[in-house]
């Protein structure tokens, strides 16, 4: 197990207290290092593109005899060493061993260490890529009261339509990136709450929310309407979930983890059971074959989709790899944009371990110990990086070198453990929430590629079967 989860009664006690506006700038903004160029060195020498010969500085007989002097031909000749001293003593004396035929007024510069091969290749190479700035400080932070400060939670997501959400207490916020609006989702009662998990579907218009009762509620956030309710599906809190184009599978402290088609009535579809512990970690790969569970149990699952019954009723459903390498409870899972079948894992406070999992084979491929609690994982879309959050002692945000694994930069600002992290849909800015109730916004990755043009989203109509759910 990982130590160090607040009960969730903590949270609603805190709310008797003078209630802080949600999402509202804290602080100033950060310091921006001022951009600076490199200058001239003023003791650097100017030389002309010429050399002009200084007549009054040569010799112009031993010019002469130098230039008319027959080659010899020293390869065949077989001179005796008494000869040899002989030569050399005469050129010493008579020459003082000049051999230059031409004096210059100015020594010409010294040449740089540039093979040849590499001054022909100059013109054709491209240019050198610069070093990207990661600014150590957040770009922008804001107040989250009543964040619960549980490990096992997932309570921020970010969707494709550049929309964040989190969850602080009963009620779940949205704030708009682009406008940087916020905006009020819902508010559950204390029967039901708190909320423990939020996922934006893949249309960027929908989001689940698990609720500690067990219970998932499917929103509209365009009309701020709910569209219903699934019931029953576990027999406690939902404190992870996940999105596979139309099926919703989620998590449970009962240790089971549900496929649930939201576009159908009877929405269970598929049950993996192999977690003896709370689920608090769920992740689909990104071609929707793999799924990856990790569970307070220690355990990691790769489940595959092969592999799946779609009968619920034949039992549960064998997972392909059950992977107990961490010694902590395993919640941080990434799948890497580039390689389809590298997974990285992260471990809890007992563990502090980064994993990198072949997931056709179960082969682990490295394991990093990080020092601290792993809450959360995000790789760069567009180099090949990994981010991770970190508990104690720094709460930072620690950005590694794929597949060396050296560190990179380490963001430091949170003052507690960093819990959650959101990627933004252009994959640049991460957001980052953490148990000191603030929410900070990282430019860690770059700035953004030229867009694209994109296809239209073939999954907007998704829950158009239950617009008459109330």
């Amino acid at each position: 197990m990982d130590a160090g989860s607040r009960p969730i009664s903590s949270a609603k006690s805190r709310a008797a207290a003078a209630p802080r506006p949600a999402l509202q700038e804290a602080g100033s903004r950060p310091y921006m290092p001022p951009l600076s160029s490199g200058s001239r060195n003023p003791s650097a020498k100017c030389y002309g593109d010429r050399f002009i010969p200084d007549r009054s500085a040569m010799d112009m007989n031993m010019a002469h005899y130098l230039l008319t002097e027959p080659k010899k031909d020293k390869e065949n000749e077989v001179v005796s060493p008494s000869k040899e001293a002989y030569r050399r003593l005469l050129a010493e004396k008579l020459l003082n061993n000049r051999t230059r035929i031409l004096a210059f007024r100015n020594k010409p510069p010294e040449p740089q260490n540039v093979s040849a091969a590499d001054v022909a290749s100059s013109h054709h190479a491209k240019p050198a890529k610069q070093r990207r700035h990661i600014p150590q400080s957040a770009e922008r932070t804001l107040d989250a009261p009543e964040l619960v400060d549980d490990y096992y939670l997932n309570l921020l997501d970010w969707g494709s339509n550049n929309v964040l959400s989190i969850a602080l207490g009963d009620t779940v916020y949205l704030w708009d990136a682009s406008s940087g609006s916020t905006s009020e989702l819902v508010t559950v009662d204390e029967d039901s709450g708190p909320i423990t998990s939020v996922s934006w579907a893949p249309d960027g218009r929908h989001i689940a929310v698990g609720l500690n009762s067990s219970d998932v509620q499917l929103w509209d956030t365009s009309s701020n309407r709910l569209l219903r309710t699934l019931r029953g599906v576990h027999e406690a809190r939902v404190g992870s979930l996940a999105w596979n184009n139309s099926i919703l599978t989620t998590g449970g402290m009962d240790g089971k983890i549900m496929n649930n088609d939201v576009r159908i009535r009877n929405h269970v579809v598929q049950t993996y059971e192999g977690h003896s512990q709370e689920v608090c970690g769920l992740k689909w790969s990104g071609s929707g074959q793999q799924l990856a569970s990790g569970g307070n149990d220690n355990l990691l699952h790769i489940w595959d989709v092969s592999m799946a019954s779609s009968m619920p009723s034949a039992g549960q459903n064998q997972w392909l790899h059950r992977l107990d390498d961490h010694t902590a409870a395993v919640k941080a899972l990434a799948w890497c944009p580039f390689q389809s079948n590298l997974l990285a894992t992260g471990g809890g406070g007992s563990d502090r371990c980064i994993k990198f999992w072949n997931t056709h084979t179960g082969a682990c491929l490295n394991s990093v110990d990080t020092g601290s609690q792993v809450c959360a994982l995000l790789w760069n879309k567009n180099e090949r990086e990994l981010l991770s959050s970190h508990g104690f002692t720094q709460n930072q945000l620690t950005l590694w070198k794929y597949p060396s694994m050296v560190k990179m930069a380490e963001l430091t600002g949170h003052t507690s453990r960093v819990l959650f992290m959101a990627q933004s849909p252009d994959g640049c800015t991460v957001a980052s929430a953490a148990a000191d109730e603030t929410l900070r916004f990282w430019n860690v990755f770059g700035a953004p590629e030229a867009p694209k043009p994109a296809a239209k989203a073939s999954h907007t109509g998704m829950f158009n079967s239950f617009n008459h759910i109330r």
